[in-house]
This record gives structure tokens, sequence and C-alpha cells, in this order.
């Protein structure tokens, strides 16, 4: 058997809530009047019982048989008032000649008042008093509030049908939205699935339903997937690239090597073999630490107070960057609280970042490692004096295997910035590369 589609099992869901609310409703309101009718009858028909009782115990059977001559208005057949012995029978007033009571007799109550029509074809609302040897029935006949009673009912019963039909027509134009939604997300799905990554869904800016958040957070997953597999096209495409120069020389080393009969020289050529093995282990190692920085999991964050690490940074470099002739300045413009922070990753990104200026700032006298803080950020930089990088470059240089030596005639293989890039979009911040004049400004900027 054929399953229902969704949309078409959305338009069933809407028009039987719309019924069910509705018939709820009916129902509600239809109880409602019955007992606000059921209790003014009731009420009137009480006090006037209550009142014929002080006639009679003011006047007497006289009076009170005067009373109920002149409570009868022209024309009203329905009214009861009469005066009955212990055995039922009339002996006044207006009403059955024979009455019947249903129960004690003694409160309101509806049914049935006669033995004979009209009286027992027909509910009567009614109340018996006692008084003296005989009793006092009031009330009337439920022919006009039956009727009022039949007339709200088909009143009802015709808003309950307007109510599906227009459940019926909310169903299907429900069913036909959601159904063009989806559908949108559908085929733009299809298409990423047959290949094609830039297809997005549209959405409808501004109105922030489900359906334009589902939109938008598909778009954005779109988004990063397709910048990944970009990523990934770029990284397959350089490190086979950047492997092949190294393999190369191996290769030609190992022939040279194994060729060789002179162990002096055997020997030279293995220490080269291992030159170019430590080259390639390094570039691997580079990528793995990358890929362990953007999955690892911040629980094994720790508070870190960001100007000790800048000051021991420092104290451990030092000695190098006087061995290279310059000089290491530390600047703390501020000292921020405690961040949570990757204690290990965020110092190599440092560290990583003033080897950088010690290789390509050298000559530029000194290096600084200043912190400071911002507009709810937190700034460790590196800063130097040498050559820096053109503004044009600088997204060439973030990228994996981005190198600016486009001979790739300078060891490296472009990987280094990339890891402090990675290492920053960890603690949810950025890497921004700035102009020195001269020279070049690598900041780390956390969150505050």
């Amino acid at each position: 058997m054929k399953r229902l589609s969704v949309t078409a099992r959305i338009a069933l869901l809407a028009i039987a809530l719309a019924l069910v609310s509705n018939l709820a409703l009916v129902g509600f309101v239809w109880q409602q009047i019955h007992d606000d009718a059921v209790g003014a009858l009731r009420r009137n028909t009480l006090e006037q019982s209550d009142a014929l009782v002080a006639v009679w115990r003011s006047g007497g059977m006289p009076a009170l048989i005067q009373a109920i001559e002149v409570a009868r208005a022209p024309g009203d057949e329905s009214l009861i008032l009469a005066v009955i012995d212990r055995s039922g029978r009339r002996i006044g007033g207006i009403g059955p000649d024979r009455v019947t009571l249903e129960g004690d007799g003694t409160s309101f109550q509806i049914g049935r008042a006669g033995a004979s029509p009209p009286w027992s074809d027909r509910d009567a609302g009614y109340a018996v008093r006692t008084i003296g040897s005989n009793r006092l029935i009031s009330g009337r006949l439920l022919d006009d509030w039956e009727q009022e009673q039949r007339d709200l009912e088909g009143a009802l019963a015709l808003a309950v049908l307007l109510s599906l039909a227009l459940g019926i027509g909310g169903g299907l134009v429900i069913a036909r939205y959601v159904g063009r939604r989806l559908n949108g997300v559908a085929s733009v799905i299809e298409g990423v699935a047959d290949g094609d990554l830039s297809r997005r869904v549209v959405t409808l800016t501004g109105s922030g339903d489900p359906f334009d958040r589902l939109a938008s957070q598909l778009n954005a997953m779109l988004d990063k997937l397709e910048r990944l597999m970009g990523e990934l096209r770029l990284v397959t495409d350089s490190l086979a690239h950047d492997l092949r120069s190294p393999l190369s020389r191996l290769r030609s080393k190992t022939e040279g090597a194994v060729l060789m009969e002179d162990p002096a020289q055997r020997e030279a050529a293995l220490g080269g073999l291992i030159a170019e093995t430590d080259i390639v282990m390094r570039m691997l190692t580079t990528l793995i630490e990358i890929s362990r920085a953007e999955s690892i999991s911040r629980d094994r964050f720790s508070l870190v107070d960001p100007a000790e690490l800048i000051e021991e940074i420092a104290e451990l470099y030092a000695p190098v960057v006087e061995d290279a002739g310059m000089r290491m300045i530390v600047a703390l413009d501020a000292r921020p609280p405690a961040l949570l922070l990757h204690r290990e990753l965020i110092s190599q990104a440092v560290t990583n970042l003033a080897d950088n200026a010690l290789r390509h700032g050298a000559g530029g006298g000194s290096i600084t490692l200043r912190l400071s803080t911002g507009a709810d950020e937190v700034r460790l930089q590196v800063e130097d004096h040498g050559p820096g990088i053109a503004a044009e470059d600088r997204a060439q240089a973030l990228r994996r295997f981005g190198r600016l030596d486009s001979a790739r005639t300078t060891p490296g293989a472009g990987l280094g910035l990339a890891l402090i890039e990675a290492v920053a979009r960890l603690h949810g911040g950025r890497f921004d590369l700035d102009d020195n004049a001269p020279g070049l400004i690598a900041a780390i900027v956390l969150p505050a």
C-alpha cells in the first residue's frame, strides 16, 4: 500500500487539528449556553415559586389562585402554575389535571409533569412547594427553550462545516508551502550529491522562520564543505608537489649511496638521506599538528595567564635571538585576566611566530613580543623589522602550502602560519598579519 507523502500527511494533520479544535470549541459553547439557560429557568421558577408561597401565607388559597390568574400572560400555553392535592390532582391554577412528579419533587427538576397530553409528551422545568395539606407546582414547558436549543445546534453544526472547509483550505495551503520549501532544500541536496557544491538554498531574508534557519544552516554547512573541499584539493596538489622534490632527491641519493665503495663517501651520502628524510617528516608532522589543533577537545583547556606565557617564551627565546645578533623586547601593554587556553598549542604558536621573525626578520635589530588588549579581545603578537609581507600576499601566506616563494627555492612547506591560524581558530579567535612599517606584525587575537 502506497504511503501518503509528507505534505499530504501535514495537510491531513492540519485538517484534523482544525476539526478537533473546532468541535471542542463548539461543544464547550453548546454546554455553556445550555447550562446558562437551565440556570436562568431554575432561578425564574424558584423566584416565582417563592413569591406565590409568600402570597399564600399572607392571603391564603384565594389570594394564591388570584395571583396565578394574574401571572398568566395571554397566549402563554407553556406556563405551569397549579395547586395539587396529595394524590397529584389539580385543584386550581394552570397545568395538567393530574400531576405525576419525578423524584421527591422538592427541588427544581426537568421532566414530564403530567400524565396526559400535552404534558406527558413534552419536558417541563418545574419546582414543587408544600402549602398546607396541598402542594404548589410552578414552571413551564420547554418548547421554546428546546426550539432555541435546536436553532443553536443548527448554527453550531453549520459553524463546524464552515471550519472544516476552512481547515481543508488551510491544510492545502500549508502543504503547498511546506512542500515548496522542502522541495527547494531537496533540490539543493540532490545537486550537491551530484557534485555541484555551488548550489545554495534560497532564504527569505528577515523572515526568521524555521525553514529560513534550516536554509541558513544548510548554506553555512555547504560553504564550509566547499571551502574544505577546496583546501583538500589544494593540500593534495601542494603535498604531492612538495614531496616530489625531497623524494626524488632521496631516490637519487640512495642510488648513489648504494654504488659508493668508499666508506667515508657512503657515510656522507647517508647523512644526506637522513636530512632529506627529516624534511619529509617535518612536513608530515606539521600536517598532523594542524589536524590535531583543529579537532582537539576544549575540555583539555586550562586557565593560562597570557602575561606569564609571553614572559616565559621571551626568557626561553632571548638567548637564541641574541646569538643571531638581535634583541628580544617584551612589551606588556596590559595584564588581562587568565584565559581558558590550550597552553601547549598557544605556546607552540607564539614560539613559531618568534622563530619566523628570527628567520625572516633577520637584520631588523629586534623582535618584540607584545601583549595588548582591545574591545573584548586579547592580542599576543610578534613584531619584527624585516621585509614583512605585502598586504596582497597575506591571504596566500595563511593558506596551507601557501608559499610566497613560487619557485619554492627556499626551505619550508608553507604550513607554519596555517598551523598558527588553526590554533587561533580552535580558541575562537583569529590570526592577523599587519604592516609594522617596516616589518611584520603577526598577532594571535583571542576573545577576552
